[in-house]
């Protein structure tokens, strides 16, 4: 099994580009790219929805992709371990019918030794908002590193 660094143990630094390149890989909207990075025998919790292995978690990503439209996703930090780390995170995306959406949530995450992700256990709300309320703004794909974070953003 190949690696995928960073590898636990986890360290502040470590912690915090784990945490970028996971947000850099969902901004691709890539499902078959994304599910690289879990254990062959991950499992998930994603709302009230329940994945398990990789291609469980392929599906999933392959619907809400399909689903969530021109979607951006900040991820941030919330706290890590020698193996887990926990993020807060929020996305901006609109419907087939035009309604945009703010979601916000929170995951907890267990990798194994080679630095894939076993276990993804997320929260996540849907909060209604006008395109005027949006704030993230960047092209399609990785947020610029000049983008404000959420806590500069304030949410």
């Amino acid at each position: 099994m190949p690696n995928k660094p960073p590898l636990p143990p986890f360290s502040f630094e470590t912690a915090s580009q784990k945490v970028r390149l996971a947000e850099d890989a969902w901004n691709t909207r890539d499902p078959q790219r994304v599910a690289l990075v879990y254990t062959e025998d991950t499992r998930w919790r994603n709302r009230a929805e329940f994945a398990q292995g990789r291609e469980q978690v392929r599906q999933l990503l392959a619907r809400k992709w399909a689903k969530e439209l021109d979607y951006r996703l900040i991820k941030e930090l919330w706290a890590f371990g020698e193996q887990r780390i926990a993020v807060r995170f929020a996305y901006e995306w609109h419907d087939d019918s035009g309604h945009w959406f703010r979601s916000y949530g929170n995951e907890n995450w267990e990798f194994n030794a080679q630095g894939l992700m076993a276990r993804r256990v997320a929260s996540i709300n849907d909060l209604p908002i006008q395109q005027a309320e949006r704030q993230f703004h960047w092209p399609l794909g990785r947020r610029p590193d000049e983008h404000p974070s959420l806590s500069d953003l304030g949410l």
